[in-house]
Order: structure tokens, then C-alpha cells, then sequence
């Protein structure tokens, strides 16, 4: 009796009944008919597992209990279904209502009578015909019940119920059959009997599906449509192999000689049909269509499709730009191979700006035509196919010129943010017939709304950060005017001391010096501001070195400033112009704020791991709420001639190399500037390891 397919088709059975028994349970709220149908697939689960522990162990008792549990297996169904007819409400035609009591009789009837031959039934005689003949009976009746059930339910509603109608159709034709050949013959085929549990298990699918159409069944459960679309292109796939097959074994078994030449070449032939399948985008498209048309009461999967398009704009940058993404988001949704997206400039035309399967194209809009004006306003979504069809008068809606020009054109889609016409996106014919009804259009915006948003970010973004390099080459600009500034007053106080020293030989001399390096530092500002970016880069400079520079080109000023002490050589990390400027912007601000018969020092000491520079002058001095409020706000200055970034320059650049700006100040009593920058590692691993030795 073929004991190993049988133990594996109960086994079958009784697992995926208990896991989806399981999920039932899970997914129960409560509801009548919900309890039913649970106690129908429990006692089913039981019946397959019973079977199933008799083939492993042979106890006859757990047969008889089998056949038992069968029997209340229909009784569950019946139940289930007469539940159905009870609570189908009043749209339910009188003439298609069955009498209650006359129902729960012959079920009652038709189920005592198989008890009385389930207890001993054995697989050859007289008892086997009473048995399969009461048990055909009842899966006629069954059938009987089941029509009439499907008749009760109004048109519009059958949608939800015809998955189940058909899995309990199917279960009870099997029976029918399994039982009539019962009967014909006087005994059980064993192969028929050795499949009953895969046959029965097939309708579980069935039932899912009527669960998920049917909330008032108050269940909660959810079909994936990917499992279903991949469920049925694989079921698909096996029995195109299995017709391929006994087609090649037929072909062998009668071709003498060529049948086993033939059968090779149909099954590799076959292989590479399924193949091209495969791969092929219009079939699973056709496939996808098929399915959300017969299996599901919406075309989409709203919650997939919105992560779905929100993945792929994320991920725009990674292979593809974010006009090529958004092409592919809108023309996943309606099965096209591709399309392009047209964007508004600042010359307010749209223009191809991203195409995906598509031709370059030159064909521009003027953002105040009809036809820009018309998606703006409407925001309709323009199927073209239906204006060449004459579903739609042209006259409806404005039809460009270019329209023709492009090939395979079929949907325009608008992309509108914040009341603004972004751009719109054209989409290629599709690999299969699209019904373009409400679903497939409010979709379509939902996506174009999520996809324009991107756009306009992605626009703003671009205008901040053109924004932001013009404000950095302003910046750069009026740092470059300050240092000429600087320079044009050495020149300046050069030219005053001339009158007076022009015959003196050091003064020639230091003039020379002078103009040399004013040239030197104007030809630098010419490349910096040239080049729209500030010098940046850094390495270690001699701060003595620095301060001697900026010290030594003041040496015409009055008071002359002077470089106290024992001056060390310090390294920091930095750049040698920028620091020079910054720290002769604080040298030159104390001898401005200097009478000539006061003194500017200069200091450089070490302090740990930092080098400190302190500038002191005996000028006018500060008071502590301009030095809180005004010294380092750009643009503020209280010079006549002054620009009022020189600080403000000097503390953005100490503290971009980790440094600390510190001011003292008293009205009439002077000023003291504390600048401490962190050393060169380079310095400070020397000085660790000479204290080491």
C-alpha cells in the first residue's frame, strides 16, 4: 500500500494543518465563524495525525479512530458552512435559504450512519461497500451544500468566498472519487487513499485567501503578495516540467531508436523555455497583473509599494542618479520598461534631465504653456494611449507638438511640491496591457508627490550650497581686502617717512625690503582669491620665526613694537601666511591703539604642550562689554578707515588649529592679548624624551 508515500503524505498533512491552525489561532478575533473554521482544520490536523502515527506503529485502533475523526472532520466543515448560511445576511435570496433543522437533521443522519461502519471497517468486503457507499453520500451531500452556499452569496460579494468554494470543492470531488471507486471495486486503492493527505492539504492556500478577503470572519490574516507571486510562478515552473517530461518518457517509450535522442533534445529545449521565461520581464509582469487581478480584492500591496519607492529614492547615488531612480520607482508600478524625467531650470524650461531605456531627448517646455499650466493646475496623470484610442477627446487636455516625437511614449506623470510644478516624468508603453483605472492613477501620485519632494530638496540643496561658496568667496574676498588694506598702509607710512629719510642709506634700504615683501604678499592674495579657496594646508612653523617677521616689518611704526626676552624656537601646526596675518592683525591693532611715546611688547614662551604669544600695549584699552559684545563680531570697528574683521579673523583661525583667544583690557590702562596654540607632536616627543634622559 505503498507505506512510505503515505506516511509521507499524513505527515504532510498534519504538520502544515497544526501550523496553520497555529496561525489561525494567532490571528483569531473572536468571531463565530473564525471559531468554526479553526475547529474544522484542528479536527482535520487530528485526523492526518492519527493516520499518520498508525502507518509508523500499525496499532488498528488508531485507524478506526482515524475514520472517526474523519467523519467529525465533515462534520466540522458542514458546520462551518451551515454557520455561513446562517449569517449571510439579508441580502441572501429566499428562495436559496435551507431549512435549519432540516440541515443539522441530515448531517446528524448522514454522520451516525458512517460512525456505525468507521469502528471496524477493513480494506476488502461487504463493509467497505456500506462504508464508502454512506461516505459517498455524504461528500455528495457536501457538494449539494456547498452550491448552495455559493448561490446564498450576492454577486458583488462572491469575490471573497470563491478561493474557499473551490479548496472545499476540490476536497470533496477527491472524496467523491476515493469513495465511488471504493465502492465500484469493494475495496480501498491504496494509492488513491496513499495521496488523500497530500490532496487535502493543497486547499489550505484556498482558505488563507477567503481569510484575508473576509474581515468580518474577524481574522487578522494578511497574504504577501511576493509569496504568492513567487508560489505560483514556481508551481508554474514544476508543472511545465512535469508536461515536458512525460512528454520526452512518452516519446522514448514509442520512438524505438529516436525516442531517447527525441526525449533529450524536447527536455533541453524545454530548460531553455523555462529559462527565457525567467528572465523575462513581460512574463512576470503578465504574471503579476494575472494575479492581483483573480487573487486580490486591490491591485498593490500599498505598504510594499510605498517602502519599495522610499528604498529606491534613499538609495539614489548607488549606481544611479535620482532622476534614473525615480524613472525606475514610477515604472515598477505599471510594468514599464523605463522612461525620462524633465526638470525645470532657471530659465523656467523643462528639459530632459534623466533617462532610464530611453533616448536622449531635446524636446523642451516653456513652464507657462498650456500644457505645463494644465498638469499644475489638474494634476491629472495623461494617459496618451487613451487619446489615441478615443477613450479620451483630445480637446480635454492640451497635447503637445513633441508628443509624437518621442516613440512608445504613454504616461505623463506631474511632479508638484509645495504647489510648484517640479518637473513631470514620461513613462515608456508597458510590457504588458495596464488597465490604468483610480487604483493605479492615485498610486502613480502618491509616488510623484514622494519623488518631487526629493527634486525639490535636492534643488534647494543645490542652491544652499551655491549659496554657501558665494558667501565663502565673499569672506575670503573681504579678508584679502583687509590684508591690502594692511599693506597699503605700510606703503602709506613709507612714503610719509620718505620726505624726511629719503638720503638715508638705511632707509633705502628697508624700503626696498618693504616694497619687496608688500609685493611678495599682494601677489599671494592675487593666487589665493584666484583660486576661491582659502589656503588651508598645515605643517610645523617656527612661531620665533613668525613673530620676528611681523615684528621686524613694523619697524617703521610708532612706538616701535618690540620681541622681549629670551625667545625660544616653538613649532606649531599651521599655516606660516595665515598665522603671520593673524597675529600682525593684533600687532598692528595695539599700535593703533597706541600714542607714539607708549610701548607694544611681544612674548613667546612655553606653557606644557603650548606655545604662548602674548602682545602687550599701553594704549586706550577696552572696555569689558565692547571686548564681550563687539571686538569679534564681524563688521563691527571703531576705526575710521577700518573694515572690522581683523579680530574676528584672528579668533576664527586660532581656534580652527586648536587654540585659545584670550583678551584682558581696562579703559586707559592698556590691553593684553593671550594666544595659546598647541604644539607640533614632533616638539613635544623631543622635549618628553630629553626629560627622559
Amino acid at each position: 500500500m505503498h507505506p512510505q508515500v503515505s506516511t509521507w503524505s499524513y505527515a504532510f498533512a498534519s504538520v502544515l494543518h497544526v501550523l496553520f491552525a497555529v496561525y489561525l489561532a494567532f490571528a483569531w478575533q473572536r468571531g463565530g465563524r473564525a471559531t468554526f473554521l479553526i475547529v474544522a482544520v484542528v479536527v482535520s490536523a487530528a485526523w492526518a495525525a492519527t493516520t499518520w502515527i498508525y502507518l509508523l506503529t500499525g496499532w488498528a485502533w488508531l485507524f478506526n479512530l482515524g475514520n472517526l475523526l474523519d467523519v467529525l472532520r465533515f462534520g466540522a466543515w458542514f458546520s462551518f458552512l451551515l454557520v455561513m448560511l446562517s449569517q449571510s445576511g439579508p441580502e441572501q435570496e429566499a428562495s436559496s435559504r435551507w431549512p435549519r433543522p432540516m440541515s443539522y437533521a441530515i448531517v446528524s443522519l448522514g454522520a451516525i450512519g458512517v460512525l456505525l461502519f468507521t469502528l471496524d471497517v477493513p480494506l476488502y468486503g461487504t463493509p467497505v461497500k456500506i462504508w464508502s457507499a454512506t461516505s459517498l453520500a455524504v461528500a455528495v451531500f457536501g457538494l449539494v451544500l456547498l452550491e448552495l452556499f455559493y448561490r446564498s452569496v450576492s454577486e458583488r460579494s462572491r469575490w471573497g468566498i470563491k478561493p474557499l468554494s473551490l479548496g472545499l470543492a476540490a476536497l470533496l470531488a477527491f472524496d467523491v472519487y476515493f469513495f465511488s471507486d471504493a465502492l465500484l471495486f469493494g475495496r480501498v486503492d491504496p494509492v488513491i487513499w496513499s495521496v488523500r493527505g497530500f490532496a487535502h492539504t493543497l486547499i489550505l492556500p484556498l482558505l488563507a485567501i477567503s481569510a484575508s478577503r473576509n474581515p468580518e470572519w474577524t481574522f487578522r490574516v494578511s497574504l504577501s503578495r511576493d509569496v504568492v507571486f513567487h508560489s505560483t510562478a514556481l508551481a508554474f515552473a514544476g508543472l511545465y516540467l512535469l508536461t515536458v517530461a512525460g512528454a520526452g518518457y512518452y516519446m522514448r517509450y514509442f520512438g524505438g531508436e529516436w525516442g531517447q535522442a527525441l526525449q533529450l533534445a524536447l527536455l533541453f529545449g524545454g530548460c531553455l523555455f523555462l529559462c527565457g521565461v525567467a528572465v523575462s520581464g513581460a512574463f512576470r509582469a503578465r504574471l503579476r497583473v494575472m494575479l492581483a487581478k483573480h487573487l486580490f480584492a486591490y491591485r498593490y500591496d500599498y505598504r510594499n509599494e510605498w517602502q519599495e519607492v522610499t528604498q529606491a529614492l534613499s538609495l539614489a547615488g548607488d549606481g544611479l542618479g535620482l532622476g534614473e531612480s525615480v524613472v525606475k520607482a514610477l515604472a515598477s508600478l505599471v510594468e514599464s520598461p523605463g522612461g525620462g524625467v524633465w526638470l525645470k531650470d532657471n530659465d523656467g524650461l523643462y528639459s530632459q534631465q534623466a533617462r532610464l531605456n530611453m533616448p536622449d531627448s531635446g524636446v523642451q517646455e516653456r513652464e507657462d504653456s498650456p500644457f505645463a499650466r494644465f498638469l499644475l493646475e489638474r494634476e491629472w496623470v495623461l494617459n496618451l494611449e487613451d487619446q489615441r484610442s478615443g477613450r479620451r477627446r483630445s480637446d480635454e487636455m492640451p497635447r503637445p507638438d513633441w508628443v509624437d516625437e518621442i516613440d512608445d511614449l504613454w504616461l505623463i506623470v506631474p511632479l508638484i511640491s509645495s504647489g510648484s510644478l517640479v518637473g513631470f516624468v514620461m513613462l515608456l508603453t508597458p510590457r504588458t496591457p495596464i488597465d490604468v483605472n483610480w487604483e493605479v492613477l492615485d498610486l502613480l501620485k502618491m509616488a510623484a508627490r514622494q519623488s518631487a519632494g526629493y527634486f525639490a530638496r535636492m534643488q534647494a540643496a543645490e542652491a544652499l550650497i551655491e549659496a554657501r561658496k558665494f558667501d565663502a568667496f565673499n569672506r575670503m574676498s573681504a579678508f584679502v581686502v583687509h590684508d591690502l588694506k594692511n599693506l597699503v598702509a605700510q606703503l602709506s607710512l613709507m612714503l610719509r617717512n620718505a620726505e624726511r629719510h629719503k638720503d638715508n642709506p638705511e632707509f633705502q634700504a628697508d624700503m626696498l625690503e618693504t616694497v619687496r615683501h608688500v609685493e611678495s604678499r599682494m601677489r599671494g592674495l592675487m593666487t589665493q582669491l584666484m583660486e576661491k579657496t582659502p589656503i588651508n594646508q598645515r605643517k610645523p612653523v617656527n612661531m620665533r620665526a613668525v613673530l620676528e617677521h611681523v615684528v621686524h616689518s613694523r619697524r617703521m611704526c610708532m612706538p616701535r613694537p618690540a620681541l622681549s626676552g629670551d625667545v625660544p624656537d616653538l613649532f606649531v601646526m599651521a599655516h606660516a601666511e595665515r598665522l603671520e596675518r593673524v597675529l600682525g592683525h593684533i600687532v598692528q591693532n595695539a599700535l593703533d591703539a597706541t600714542p607714539e611715546h607708549g610701548s607694544v611688547s611681544v612674548d613667546l614662551s612655553r606653557e606644557g604642550r603650548h606655545a604662548c604669544v602674548t602682545v602687550r600695549d599701553t594704549g586706550s584699552g577696552m572696555s569689558a562689554v565692547f571686548v564681550r559684545d563687539q571686538l569679534f563680531k564681524p563688521f563691527q570697528t571703531t576705526k575710521a578707515s577700518g573694515m572690522g574683521i581683523g579680530a574676528y579673523e584672528a579668533q576664527q583661525y586660532v581656534q580652527e588649529i586648536g587654540g585659545v583667544l584670550a583678551v584682558h583690557s581696562e579703559v586707559g590702562e592698556g590691553s593684553r592679548f593671550d594666544i595659546r596654540l598647541p604644539l607640533a607632536m614632533s616638539v613635544v616627543n623631543d622635549s618628553n624624551e630629553a626629560v627622559a634622559n
